[in-house]
């Protein structure tokens, strides 16, 4: 599918009425289980993804061209629309960010995410002016071949400042973003106000594993177009793997195995290459 074509498609999944779940797949038989249990699209998760190479995410754990090549492996497989997690657009200058949408263009991804942190600590967040700028750039890049997602990470670093998060990402829907996001906000009602601010711009939403209260319904009834899950799945099958080291290690075979399946073979011989 061509680029444009892809973008068309991408976008018309967070623009009906039900949006889209994405979850975020680390591998190729995560993205292939994923695929076959229905979902319509995939992202990338830049922290399950460092994590699965023995990496801490941060500042460009992984870089942009193994990153690339990861989310090409889990297009390839499933042939699904692939949204890469490409933190701050992996690059320190607006120019570079616009050298990665078009790496992933020709990667063929239909979507990317570009953050507005710059990886410090002394400085977690990028001057306002900055940040609209590299969105910008990431915009013209794209051309409309590939959905772009500006992201405020205000909340993440926690910085608990509503206001300004509601100013950077009604100038990043303003600089033509395609969808917006600001991760782990407060509460529903700092949603509800994301998603009023820059209506009729699609917004994404991130369920962390600490934060399982807020149903899908719900997120929908506020208006989110796009649900991801960041490393949150990746969690979940880590928790049961360090739970059945620890009953290995305690001897019993019995519980550190059970619930064994093994679906995941038929869809592995299925995979294309």
């Amino acid at each position: 599918m061509p680029g444009s074509e892809l973008y068309e498609h991408f976008l018309a999944l967070h623009t009906r009425p039900e949006g889209l779940v994405m979850p975020n797949a680390w591998d190729g038989l995560s993205a292939l289980l994923l695929a076959d249990a229905g979902f319509e699209a995939l992202g990338t998760s830049s922290a399950a993804f460092a994590a699965t190479l023995g990496r801490f995410d941060g500042s460009h754990a992984v870089s942009r061209e193994e990153h690339l090549a990861h989310a090409k492996l889990l297009k390839r497989l499933t042939e699904l629309p692939v949204n890469g997690d490409f933190e701050d657009g992996y690059g320190e200058t607006a120019e570079d960010v616009a050298a990665t949408v078009e790496a992933a263009v020709e990667a063929g991804l239909a979507g990317l995410g570009v953050e507005d942190t710059t990886g410090t600590r002394e400085h977690p967040i990028r001057p306002f002016d900055e940040s609209v700028d590299r969105v910008r750039h990431a915009v013209s890049a794209a051309r409309q071949r590939i959905v772009v997602t500006a992201r405020a990470d205000n909340f993440i670093q926690g910085i608990n400042d509503l206001d300004d998060t509601l100013r950077r990402l009604t100038a990043y829907a303003e600089a033509g973003a395609d969808v917006l996001f600001a991760p782990l906000p407060p509460d529903l009602a700092a949603v509800e106000k994301i998603v009023l601010a820059v209506a009729p711009k699609p917004v994404n939403v991130v369920v962390s594993p600490a934060d399982k209260t807020v149903p899908v319904a719900e997120l929908r009834r506020v208006g989110v177009k796009r649900i991801s899950l960041g490393s949150a799945l990746y969690s979940h099958v880590m928790s049961t793997l360090d739970q059945a080291a620890i009953d290995l290690a305690g001897g019993d075979l019995a519980a550190a195995t059970s619930g064994s399946r093994f679906r995941f073979r038929r869809l592995l011989r299925q995979a294309k290459g």
